[in-house]
């Protein structure tokens, strides 16, 4: 009895001490960021704006405080991610700004998108235009890294490094052997030869529509990837293919520069002098003092308030009817009314990057953007991904831009109704009832179509696709005829996409941004984002209640969780889908 008391008392001391130490560690971290947020950077002269080219690149920067205490918790470093709107905007303010004498880019991993990744290649190519250097140096650069950084005005590689360069490859992964196992038949019913988001379900590999538009859509990618690392390291297009065939990663690094891919093999304790001889007018005294992309998110740009505002609207991530991430409707078409009522807003931008989801959720927001047009001028900008219901809430658009490699169309309807008999048979399940009518158990999970379910299925899902062509027809202002030629969920990049008038101009969101200013007829204005980024306090007392679960796998499974998200999603599918194959992976 006396161990029992004495072990019950630790361990109640115990808790104590912890949850006293968590208020302490609570109300230090909130300290902290209130003490810093204040904070604004004051450039010194001779600064080097250093972009660490490390972790993932959302659209959006964004504060997760909880993520790196979970992946500590699991002997892992916390998930990195930089924001899109971030790079775009310091890079700007290093351009405009005269303490600034160039840009850095160090390291070489970094995880995104192409589009997005072309997006900041772009920015450095307009930030070059001030006679400011670019330099690039890394260990290692994969692939879309090189191709972010041949737009500098030095590339830099460890002797011993890596520059990945072999093409792309797309593959997907196919459950079917999986759910035969388990005695899961997935019953589908859609509309579109291309439509392929269902693919992995009831097949083995890829069908031949789809490994046709996937082809397409590779080489289109690759060839603008090639074409302008051609323009701006002065390598032929054909000499490219070549060295990628030979599979750059794995050859001696000595012939990345015998090949004109990189200007030295240096090691990092080189890097500084390079780029001191980089900037101009600087004395062999004067000291660089650089500048991290977290201080520079800081420097204010000193804009002057203005009465006219032009609305950035973010729709990024699966689109759905429940609540979660990513765009959840209800919360979307309120933020778009908001935005559609707001007098001094005289112009928006949607910013898109999703590869769609549930129909119903994106009719209800092609209605709200649809009544907000009457009211002013709707630009769409498109990231890495704006298909099927990402394509569905662009189509209404006064005019739409994208990069040449952002994924769009796959405009087609999907609906996916397991028959889990099998799985009932090898679980001994058997099932009972009584009904009142002849449809009452319809559509059960307990065993397959009958015919004149699937007929009505195939009838439910053929009006949902009806109702899409023709959002699309009349945005685009095309017959249905037109759109259905293009459709069949078919994929396409923005490049074929504007030759298909599915898409108006390349561009990225600057140049979206330039189209909603000229069509609204302003001299000056502000940019005001929508949904406003939700400060530290709150998110932090928010994340408190987010799945646990979740963020402990994530932290411990790392790069692998993808694929355990993607297979916990088909539970998510409800109702009608327009989704593209969000399990294509392009490497």
């Amino acid at each position: 009895m006396k161990q029992f008391l004495k072990f019950t008392l630790a361990t109640i001391v115990g808790i104590i001490i912890v949850w006293l130490l968590g208020v302490l560690l609570f109300f230090g971290v909130v300290g902290a960021i209130a003490g810093s947020a204040d904070k604004e950077t004051v450039l010194k002269p001779n600064s080097v704006y250093e972009l660490t080219l490390e972790g993932t690149l959302v659209d959006r920067s964004q504060d997760d405080p909880l993520s790196g205490a979970y992946a500590s918790a699991m002997g892992r470093s916390g998930e990195k991610s930089i924001g899109l709107d971030d790079v775009l905007a310091n890079i700007r303010k290093a351009k405009n700004d005269e303490n600034i004498v160039g840009i850095y880019l160090n390291g070489g991993s970094l995880s995104g998108g192409i589009a997005s990744i072309r997006e900041i290649r772009n920015a450095l190519l307009d930030f070059k235009k001030s006679g400011k250097f670019v330099v690039a140096y890394a260990d290692n650069y994969s692939q879309r890294m090189y191709y972010l950084v041949s737009c500098a005005d030095k590339i830099l590689i460890n002797p011993q490094g890596m520059l990945e360069l072999k093409g792309l490859s797309a593959q997907t992964m196919f459950l079917k052997n999986t759910l035969d196992k388990l005695g899961i038949e997935m019953q589908i019913v859609k509309v579109g030869t291309f439509k392929s988001a269902v693919e992995p379900l009831v097949n083995t590999k890829m069908s031949d529509a789809n490994r046709l538009q996937v082809t397409v859509f590779m080489n289109s990618i690759w060839n603008t990837i090639l074409k302008e690392v051609s323009a701006s390291r002065k390598i032929p297009f054909e000499k490219l293919n070549m060295y990628a065939d030979e599979m750059m990663m794995f050859q001696p690094t000595e012939k990345s520069k015998q090949y004109g891919l990189v200007d030295s093999l240096v090691y990092v304790d080189g890097v500084d002098s390079i780029l001191h001889k980089s900037a101009k007018g600087l004395k062999k005294s004067d000291k660089l003092n650089f500048v991290k992309n977290s201080t520079m998110t800081k420097l204010d740009e000193k804009t002057k308030y203005d009465k006219n505002k032009v609305a950035v609207i973010y729709a990024i991530g699966d689109i759905t009817d429940a609540e979660g991430e990513g765009i959840v409707a209800r919360d979307m078409v309120k933020t778009i009314n908001a935005v559609a009522k707001d007098s001094a807003v005289k112009a928006v931008v949607l910013r898109i990057n999703s590869p769609g989801g549930s129909a119903y959720a994106s009719e209800q927001i092609w209605h709200a953007l649809n009544m907000l047009k009457t009211k002013k001028p709707l630009i769409v900008s498109m990231g890495d991904l704006a298909a099927s219901g990402g394509y569905y809430i662009a189509c209404t658009a006064d005019q739409i831009v994208a990069q040449p490699n952002t994924i769009s169309g796959s405009i087609g309807i999907f609906g996916v109704i397991p028959n889990i008999k099998g799985l009932n048979e090898k679980l001994g399940f058997t099932y009972d009832g009584v009904k009142t009518n002849k449809m009452s158990d319809a559509i059960s999970v307990n065993r397959p179509f009958t015919p004149e379910e699937r007929d009505l299925m195939q009838n439910y899902v053929n009006r949902g696709y009806e109702l899409f062509v023709k959002r699309c027809a009349d945005g685009r202002k095309m017959t249905v005829a037109q759109i259905k030629n293009i459709a069949e969920g078919r994929v396409w990049t923005g490049e074929d996409a504007v030759s298909k008038g599915l898409v108006d101009k390349i561009g990225g969101l600057g140049d979206a941004i330039k189209l909603a200013v000229d069509k609204a007829k302003l001299k000056t204005y502000n940019i005001t984002e929508y949904p406003e980024k939700e400060d530290f306090a709150t998110k932090f007392l928010k994340n408190f209640n987010k799945d646990v679960e979740t963020r402990v796998i994530k932290s411990y499974l790392g790069d692998q969780y993808t694929t355990i998200k993607q297979i916990k999603d088909i539970n998510k599918l409800n109702g009608i889908q327009a989704r593209m194959d969000y399990d294509l992976v392009i490497q």
